[in-house]
């Protein structure tokens, strides 16, 4: 069976500061039809944070999901949730390998061969320290010296 990524595309913020971001919201093990009911109920249940006070709701079906139009006083917000089929995780644990030629190793072998945490030096840093205010925050933004900004 596939996995499939239930994902959010969203407005966020207001005015100069209205963006969208994507977050996932579940992943479905099953069909796709399966992930499209479970999206579609979804949908039909979101309440977004802006706009506050709606004026009309609108809810599309797409090819491989839902578009979300909510009508403010001032400003429509969207919402896109969309179905998609998760083909890589790098934060997938790793399965261990299967060899059937190779034999176990002895549990003295692998203690022995796993290096020692507290000998291990972490690699030389190529990039300075960052210098921070109380909060952590940098005190000088990391965009600061870009030539490839506008």
């Amino acid at each position: 069976m596939a996995i499939w990524g239930l994902v959010i595309e969203t407005t966020v913020g207001i005015g100069e500061r209205k963006h969208g971001e994507a977050y996932v919201l579940t992943h479905v093990d099953g069909t796709r039809e399966e992930a499209l009911v479970e999206l579609e109920q979804r949908a039909r249940r979101h309440t977004p944070e802006h706009p506050r006070s709606p004026k009309r709701r609108r809810l599309f079906r797409e090819s491989d999901g839902f578009l979300l139009v909510i009508d403010g006083a001032w400003q429509s917000f969207s919402t896109r949730f969309t179905v998609a089929e998760l083909l890589d995780d790098s934060a997938a644990p790793a399965s261990p390998p299967t060899h059937a030629s190779q034999p176990e190793a002895e549990p003295e072998e692998e203690a022995a061969a796993e290096p020692d945490p507290a000998e291990a030096v972490p690699p030389p840093s190529s990039t300075p320290p960052v210098e921070r205010d109380a909060d952590g925050v940098p005190i000088r933004p990391n965009w600061w010296g870009r030539t490839d900004l506008p």
